[in-house]
């Protein structure tokens, strides 16, 4: 067989690995489908969740300067009136004069249509948020919006936060919630779509300290990502111009990622000033401002706020870690995951279904699923079940076979190097949780031998 030429993610590699091992599937798709909305199957939603735990664990648990927060996706209108989303929130809208598709204005390169070429009008703004009503009566009076962004519910509860928790500046609230916006234009799988989901922070502080503080948490969400096993040179930090900037705000930088359409914004990190909480003070008459013990003064903090996508973060992981090689006559596919975020961290597959060697592989499986997510396998040969679990990231796969039986002992195949290690079943979970730690996979426990070396240790093939 000749030698394929091997590529890195593409859209359309992503989107039918995504269908094809339960990672992200078209919403309704029996009915034809539903344009930019997604569903995450299985696999889909344990990444996910992943990435949301990780991003709550940096931002509130392994703080003391941060909590937590879950607003209601519907709000009082007069929070939007207020906000400026009402009047501010929109994108310039141009139409095709012949096909009639409609475009985001700045979005395009051109003076003409993408898709026939034909003359457009003039721009137009267009409003984003969703409307809907509340109520049995369906007028202008019990008009709602879907929120367009997590944010508006972290300010309006300024004051019950800090009167509950009664935190010093600095201090922020954190939030993980969907929002909604009716985008002009989508695409690009699960980049822009019209429900997505945020991971937002807003951060407290006193005026005159923001350059110190927005310098902070670029540089701390940039350090997250590469926690997260994203590499440095595929994202970079970017700076708006004047004209960029949203209405709210005075400075904004994002973090973009090396997409497979290339450089767009993963987060941005913005100095919103006391814009929000001034506009929300006026709005309802309330007073949302900080009494400082120390100068005796009433503050109006200044916000910063990092805010970052779920989605966008999953389809990051998934092309950072999208990978493939020739392995003999094929082509491997896998995705190479960092263990903390893997959907499923091991996988059992025993080499027979024979009674004796599906009940020890039972209750491997049985013990180890207490800890981790664990998918148990018995399908088809070892080699293409090795694959299965290449393409679905599992770090770590067990097999136990008839020597098993005699010697109480099973083998751990390394996902990236496709390295093996032979260990006692006593040593199994503890060995495990030391390699998904971090451990070098020829690191041995008690009783435990190399058993086949396909690459050095420590590297991927």
């Amino acid at each position: 067989m000749a030698e394929q030429v091997l590529g890195k993610a593409t859209m359309e590699k992503l989107v039918s690995l995504s269908q094809r091992r339960g990672f992200i599937f078209q919403s309704s798709e029996i009915y034809g489908g539903l344009s930019s909305c997604w569903d995450y199957g299985p696999l889909g939603v344990e990444l996910k969740r992943n990435i949301k735990e990780a991003w709550w664990q940096a931002m509130v648990r392994d703080r003391d300067d941060v909590v937590g927060l879950d607003s209601s996706i519907l709000m009082h209108p007069g929070v939007w009136v207020a906000s400026g989303h009402v009047s501010e929130f929109s994108d310039p809208l141009v139409e095709c004069k012949n096909c009639n598709q409609r475009w985001r204005a700045d979005d395009l390169k051109g003076d003409t249509c993408p898709a026939c070429g034909g003359p457009l009008t003039e721009p137009r703004r267009f409003n984003l948020m969703f409307k809907t009503f509340m109520g049995p009566v369906e007028d202008e009076a019990n008009v709602v919006y879907l929120r367009p962004e997590t944010a508006q519910g972290i300010f309006v509860n300024f004051n019950n936060v800090l009167n509950t928790t009664r935190k010093k500046l600095p201090f922020g609230i954190a939030q993980v919630g969907k929002a909604f916006r009716n985008e002009i234009t989508t695409g690009n799988f699960i980049f822009r779509s019209r429900e997505f989901e945020q991971m937002e922070l807003e951060y407290f502080i006193k005026p005159g300290t923001d350059r110190e503080w927005f310098d902070y948490w670029l540089e701390e969400r940039l350090n997250w990502y590469l926690r997260l096993g994203i590499k440095r040179e595929h994202l970079r930090p970017r700076q708006h111009t004047k004209e960029e900037l949203a209405h709210y705000a005075i400075e904004c930088s994002d973090i973009e990622y090396l997409f497979p359409m290339g450089w767009s914004e993963l987060e941005g990190v913005a100095n919103r000033g006391s814009f929000d909480l001034a506009r929300h003070a006026a709005g309802s008459g309330r007073s949302l401002d900080f009494f400082d013990e120390e100068t005796k003064e009433h503050i109006v903090p200044h916000i910063i706020e990092p805010s970052a996508g779920v989605d966008r973060s999953t389809l990051a992981v998934l092309c950072d870690a999208y990978d493939e090689e020739n392995d003999k006559d094929e082509i491997r596919v896998v995705l190479r995951f960092h263990p903390a975020i893997a959907p499923i961290k091991v996988a059992v597959l025993p080499l027979s279904r024979k009674e004796g060697l599906a009940q020890m592989a039972r209750q491997v499986y049985a013990d180890l699923r207490r800890s981790w997510i664990v998918q148990y396998d018995d399908t088809q040969s070892i080699g293409r079940r090795y694959r299965r679990q290449d393409e679905t990231g599992t770090p770590y796969c067990v097999t136990i076979d008839f020597q098993s039986l005699e010697d109480n002992q099973v083998t751990i195949r390394e996902r990236d190097s496709m390295n093996q290690i032979r260990v006692p079943i006593p040593e199994l979970k503890s060995t495990l949780a030391a390699k998904l730690g971090g451990e070098e996979l020829f690191v041995l426990p008690p009783g435990g031998q190399v058993w086949k070396q396909e690459t050095p240790p420590g590297q991927a093939r």
